[in-house]
């Protein structure tokens, strides 16, 4: 018993990261919810003593599900569980959260062909967030629930992790700067943080305003300035690496759930706001912000990304829909994404102005390609499933791609024909 007991400890802390690779709503870190009864059944007394320690077991309950099969391999990629242990806490799951029905993965063919290579992250449970290739080739991530950086050579394989400085950082969002630092958002202690690669030293700037609790999305303009979205605190903020001075700005409109994040040609911050049907732009001088309507009330729109005639691209993650707005007309075009409204966009960007983004809710999630030219869509599957593919990052030549498999704790480069 005693054995079983630490097992389905560890199925808890599972749960709390990413119950089957599910977001747990608009900030994706879940909730204590509505009283939940587990059902009876071996192990349902552990489960719920172990699982209310840190989070709802609302979690449990509104998860996908899987089959037997499906529950080992989400949990075994989380936490090392002794072989003689993983059919017990699977045969549970499996029997009272069987897998439900979800929209199944839409292939379409095309002209374009592409590799998709993963890797297993080395921290078990670390919840790969956002991806962020280098100009040397490397692919980053951030280990959100390891409390780590990691760095992987797509030529060898070989990887290495860098501990944050502070317990609890929840690293979220990823960029560098000129001089090769590696810029993070703690999503979790209200910091924006830098790592030295050469040396491991972080330097933490903390939020000057209480309320700015979750730094979000990062991203460098032309002058070397970092922007970055705080979700949940419905801001955004402004910092000079120079000085350290951070200015904050609170959206006009309540609760709009500032998420993705781009820089247009001019300098301009355009993001998405995930809580309305609304997309943002700031006045890099005086940070005064224009929002511009989409035409659809049920719009949330959850990540951005740009081309280089400075179009808006959106994820509508709640609609399944692939949208365009020209920021200059405010003109917005929609096209229904492959896998049919329940699809979830998310993860997207541009590459040589084709549309990447994955549907981060069918099964297994797939890799997407849109030519705003001829509007045609083509698609592939993540061979791992992707366990909601968050972000998505083209490297400079845009001949490559590369994602953040969250709930299968794996990172992705794909290489396009």
């Amino acid at each position: 018993m005693p054995r079983i007991f630490l097992s389905l400890a560890a199925v808890a802390y599972l749960c709390s990261v990413v119950l089957a690779g599910q977001d747990a709503g608009p900030g994706g870190r879940g909730g204590r919810g509505a009283a939940v009864t587990l059902p009876d059944g071996n192990g349902r007394e552990l489960v719920q003593t172990m699982c209310t320690k840190c989070h709802g077991l609302n979690l449990i309950t509104n998860s996908w599900g899987y089959t037997q099969q499906g529950w080992e391999a989400v949990f075994t990629s989380m936490v090392a569980v002794p072989a003689s242990e993983r059919p017990v806490i699977a045969a549970y799951l499996a029997t009272n959260f069987p897998e439900k029905p979800r929209p199944r993965a839409v292939v379409i063919p095309g002209s374009s062909t592409v590799r998709i290579r993963e890797w297993s992250v080395p921290s078990l449970g670390s919840r790969p967030h956002d991806p962020l290739v280098t100009p040397d080739g490397s692919l980053w991530w951030t280990g959100q629930w390891a409390n780590v950086l990691g760095r992987l050579d797509p030529k060898t394989g070989a990887m290495k992790e860098f501990p944050l400085k502070t317990p609890g950082s929840m690293p979220h969002g990823l960029t560098a700067d000129r001089a090769g630092n590696i810029w993070y958002t703690g999503n979790g202690n209200a910091t924006v943080g830098k790592l030295d690669p050469k040396t491991g030293a972080i330097t933490e700037y903390k939020m000057p305003d209480a309320a700015a609790r979750d730094p979000h999305t990062p991203v460098f303009d032309q002058k070397g300035t970092l922007w970055f979205t705080l979700q949940q605190a419905n801001m955004v903020g402004r910092l000079n690496p120079q000085t350290g001075e951070i200015k904050l700005v609170t959206m006009p409109t309540g609760r709009s759930l500032p998420y993705g994040m781009v820089i247009n040609s001019k300098g301009v911050p355009f993001l998405v706001l995930f809580g309305t049907n609304k997309v943002a732009s700031l006045d890099p001088d005086t940070m005064a912000v224009r929002e511009y309507l989409l035409p659809n009330a049920a719009s949330r729109p959850r990540r951005i990304a740009i081309s280089t005639d400075d179009t808006i691209w959106y994820a509508d993650y709640s609609r399944g829909f692939l949208g365009r707005l020209d920021p200059y007309t405010g003109t917005v075009k929609e096209w229904a994404s492959p896998g049919g409204p329940q699809s979830q966009p998310y993860g997207i960007t541009t590459a040589k102005d084709i549309v990447w983004y994955s549907e981060s809710a069918v099964s297994p999630n797939t890799l997407v390609r849109f030519d705003p030219k001829t509007e045609k869509f083509q698609a592939w599957v993540i061979p791992s499933g992707g366990g909601v593919v968050r972000n998505m990052m083209a490297t400079k030549d845009g001949n490559h791609l590369v994602l953040a498999c969250s709930g299968v704790n794996k990172v992705a480069w794909v290489d396009i024909d």
